[in-house]
């Protein structure tokens, strides 16, 4: 399926330059749509806790070579990874905690009444190149890379101590390929990995499969990013590079790995998508189709047949803006949805808020101790950030962003941008302060505009000038 995305006419807070914030025309390129969205049913047949090989250089795919220019803008963008990885109903949360010279997986209990942490030593220090990942049921998935294999285990408290279960090993003999986990799965009883090669992409189902790890798909190009589409864990999105170019396909699990279409806005750009919101449609994307070699931030809502829109807002200079979150339960309102957004600029990293029908962001300061990129939305819009400090080691600082219709200057002034409260250990607990709001992007109001009428642009009608 190739997607194109709505921007609905709305009234606006931040007066915008010209068009800058309009839709970039795409064009479908052909391909079968998405199908039905099920429960993928997927089973390779094997005995014991075995090793698997992945050859470098699978498929026929062509090997792409890119640009410097391409080069230099991902990396312009680069952050660094998560402080800790959250499930994907926010039950649980993993992170590699660090005591003295020791790396030790660490799980955290957050759909209680207090979270707390409880340490996975496995009797033996993970290496800095290991990541962990929570599942469903409160294990932790661990993958271990040791001379050309990556093993994978579920580690899980037994009383004082940590109990762990091989799942087996993915071999990669090549230097040239490289194998990582993908975000958890909706279902949160499975688990999967890509490992790239030089030339084509091995998808592989690392836990919930009958017999160890289970090569599911080969996909030609090099594969990166990894966004669930829906709540079934059927539909991934993976941003594949062939000659060149990086667009966004879509891996039916269901159907033995079928690839589709998925994002193409002009032939010639780079389309990903980052984030996606199974509820509203929703799809956070970053592309170079407005600005040829500089990618920015857009949004669009799958299946739509609409223009992407780049908004203004979302462009902070010297600044990587990656959004990380989005609010659930805003089915067929995509444009109420509240994105939060990791800001890191020369001066540290903070919290954006976002909502496509406000075309404005607010700006919070990040709490402290935030494991940055990390954090996870309620239905009613409160946005939960893991935080870790030496005074209190497991905590979630809670903050109330404005609301869709926000209170008018003067109300703000009194109550804040947003609250932030922390939830932690009694003994722990520590009273909140208020912190002063960072100052707003250069050209960006400070007082709303009045809210228009929804209006959806069809695509022939998109101002594409000025971008």
């Amino acid at each position: 399926m190739t997607m194109r995305a709505i921007e609905p006419s709305t009234g606006r807070e931040v007066p915008d330059q010209g068009v800058s914030e309009h839709g970039v025309a795409g064009h479908e390129v052909p391909g079968p749509g998405v199908p039905g969205l099920g429960v993928p049913g997927l089973g390779v047949p094997g005995l014991g806790v075995p090793e698997f090989e992945v050859s470098g250089h699978q498929g026929t795919g062509q090997e792409g070579t890119g640009h410097g220019q391409r080069a230099a803008v991902a990396a312009a963008v680069a952050v660094p990874p998560p402080g800790c990885v959250l499930s994907a109903d926010g039950s649980y949360g993993a992170r590699l905690a660090r005591e003295g010279d020791s790396l030790f997986p660490e799980r955290w209990t957050l759909d209680g009444p207090e979270p707390y942490a409880v340490p996975l030593r496995a009797g033996r220090s993970e290496e800095p190149g290991a990541e962990v990942q929570p599942m469903g049921d409160g294990r932790v998935l661990v993958r271990r890379p040791v001379d050309g294999r990556h093993a994978f285990s579920l580690l899980y408290p037994t009383g004082p101590g940590t109990g762990e279960v091989l799942l087996g090993a993915v071999v990669c003999p090549d230097g040239g390929t490289r194998l990582r986990l993908l975000p958890p799965a909706p279902c949160g009883r499975r688990a999967y990995a890509v490992a790239v090669g030089p030339r084509s992409t091995a998808l592989w189902l690392v836990a919930g499969g009958a017999f160890g790890p289970e090569r599911v798909a080969e996909i030609p190009g090099r594969c990166s990013g990894g966004v669930w589409l829906d709540r079934a864990g059927r539909m991934l999105s993976l941003d594949r590079e062939t000659g060149g170019r990086t667009k966004a396909v879509v891996v039916d699990l269901e159907r033995g790995g079928e690839v589709s279409p998925l994002l193409e806005i002009t032939e010639e750009s780079d389309d990903r998508v980052l984030l996606a919101d199974p509820d509203s449609g929703l799809l956070l994307i970053r592309s170079d189709a407005p600005s040829p070699g500089r990618g920015r931030l857009g949004w669009g809502v799958l299946g739509s047949t609409l223009p992407v829109r780049f908004p203004a807002s979302l462009r902070l200079p010297d600044c990587a803006v990656t959004p990380f979150a989005v609010q659930p339960g805003q089915a067929l309102t995509p444009e109420g949805c509240a994105v939060a957004l990791r800001v890191d600029g020369p001066l540290g990293s903070w919290v954006g808020v976002w909502r496509p029908a406000q075309r404005r962001m607010h700006h919070l300061p990040a709490p402290e101790g935030w494991l940055a990129g990390t954090g996870l939305w309620t239905a009613d819009g409160v946005l939960r950030l893991p935080c870790a400090t030496p005074a209190m080691p497991c905590g979630v600082a809670v903050l109330n962003p404005p609301g869709p219709n926000p209170p008018g200057p003067e109300r703000q002034s009194e109550r804040g941008r947003g609250e932030d409260r922390r939830e932690g250990p009694p003994e722990g607990r520590e009273a909140s302060s208020e912190k002063p709001e960072l100052p707003s992007p250069e050209g960006e109001s400070m007082t709303p505009a009045a809210p228009a009428a929804l209006r959806p642009v069809p695509l022939r009608e998109a101002p594409l000038g000025g971008l």
